[in-house]
Formats: C-alpha cells, sequence, structure tokens
C-alpha cells in the first residue's frame, strides 16, 4: 500500500522470530510517540498493522515461525 500524497510514510519493521510475539509501540520507539501496548499477530500473512500509530510489522523473509 503506497501512502497518499503529502502524507508521512509508514514505518516498516522486520521482524525475527526471536522478536515475537510483535507488540506496538516497540522499545526502539520514542517515549512521546506512546500509545497503549497492543500485541500483533503476524503468524498467518506475514505482516500486522498496529491499530492505533499505522506501523507496520513484517516478518524478514525466510523466518522460521516455532509453534509452542
Amino acid at each position: 500500500m503506497a501512502a497518499a500524497p503529502n502524507s508521512p510514510a509508514v514505518a516498516i519493521v522486520q521482524l525475527k522470530a526471536d522478536d515475537l510475539p510483535a507488540f506496538c509501540p516497540n522499545p526502539k520507539m520514542p517515549l512521546w510517540n506512546h500509545h497503549p501496548r497492543v500485541f500483533l499477530d503476524v503468524r498467518h500473512d506475514g505482516k500486522a498493522r498496529c491499530p492505533y500509530c499505522g506501523t507496520e510489522y513484517q516478518l524478514e523473509p525466510g523466518t522460521v515461525l516455532h509453534g509452542h
């Protein structure tokens, strides 16, 4: 999905298996930008979008998920 003209670009965070479970805001985000923590399911499509800030999370190509 491309960003609309004159709109800020959407951040994309690449995840490895060790980064799961995925959640937003992630530890690298600035404190002023925090919102309630939400866990994101990337297991089915390999990607998810935060409903609060729109940050996209994607599994890195070749990432193998381990079941419990």
